[in-house]
């Protein structure tokens, strides 16, 4: 993949597809050559190549009812003389503004650079916006974690019957919807995982509840994964973490542990359980990708054991 600005696209792609377009409409309405080739600011031999189809368009813009109507528009204004130059161009530029603000310039854009894809307009029309490249970064580093976890072996036996969740949250998170992580949940298959799904914001209820309590004590702690708890699991944290246990009612849980947590976040939470609650173990870090990285190694340790 290779940085490409949106202006190459209008370059190389939409201003041949207008020429040739002008070309053939122009010369529809009995426009010389010479003159076709002084008003598109080009050679008689490129609008000779227009009109012969030799110089084809991008299809998607040519097919395009606003590019047709403009065409049509600044044709007859240039037959009419009720168009001069000035005002074909703030047409033109008007289109390209309109093409380039989700339309089919972004959608050319995001095909070429597919890191764009969902964004390209936001970031080439109305500029950086801290908050989209914010939660860009989080579903990324959720994205990483997650492909961690599913590759990482023995994590299989470890997937609560309720299913894990990797998660974290944006800077300053004070709600569900401010905390990514994977719909559905990730469930364990034969030896293996599912994932069913990318990371999306609002996706969790319980790992994200833990984590806003978490990150409202300490705002470094953004990232998080739950684990069945197990006499293995808890025997193979290592011992520089700390580690804390919670009653596992889900009433006032965030309440709860806010007010554990006033004593500092533990890297490693975990509740035996309840009558249908599962025991759950969270696994907390600075970001997904260092919950994960801490959740496998106690993983591998109990493994080991």
């Amino acid at each position: 993949m290779t940085v490409q600005l949106p202006s190459q696209i209008v370059v190389e792609r939409f201003l041949p597809t207008v020429r040739s377009m002008l070309a053939a409409e122009l010369a529809a309405r009995g426009f010389a050559q010479r003159e076709i080739a002084s008003r598109l600011g080009v050679s008689q031999a490129a609008v000779s190549g227009y009109l012969s189809g030799e110089r084809g368009g991008e299809e998607r813009f040519a097919e395009h009812p606003r590019m047709q109507a403009t065409v049509e528009r600044i044709a007859e204004g240039f037959e009419t003389g009720r168009m001069d130059d000035y005002e074909a161009l703030a047409e033109l530029l008007e289109l390209v503004r309109d093409f380039e603000d989700r339309g089919p310039i972004c959608a050319l854009h995001e095909e070429e650079m597919p890191a764009l894809e969902g964004m390209g307009c936001d970031l080439c029309v109305r500029g950086r916006d801290r908050a989209v490249q914010a939660e860009r970064e989080v579903l990324s580093n959720v994205r990483r974690a997650v492909r961690t976890f599913a590759n990482a072996p023995g994590v299989a036996a470890h997937v609560p019957n309720v299913g894990t969740n990797v998660a974290m949250t944006l800077p300053q998170a004070a709600e569900e919807t401010d905390v990514a992580a994977v719909p559905g949940r990730i469930h364990a298959m034969r030896d293996g995982v599912n994932v069913p799904a990318n990371p999306e914001f609002g996706a969790s209820h319980h790992v994200a509840t833990t984590l806003l309590a978490a990150t409202a004590a300490d705002p470094s702690i953004r990232g998080g994964v739950n684990l069945a708890t197990s006499d293995a699991l808890l025997a193979a944290v290592p011992e520089p973490f700390e580690v804390a246990a919670f009653d596992a009612d889900y009433e006032d849980r965030r309440a709860r542990l806010a007010s554990l947590f006033e004593s500092g976040v533990p890297q490693v939470l975990y509740h035996e359980g309840a009558f249908g609650i599962e025991p759950i173990t969270y696994v907390l870090g600075g970001s997904a990708v260092e919950a994960v990285a801490r959740a496998t190694d106690l993983v591998a340790r109990a493994e080991e054991t």
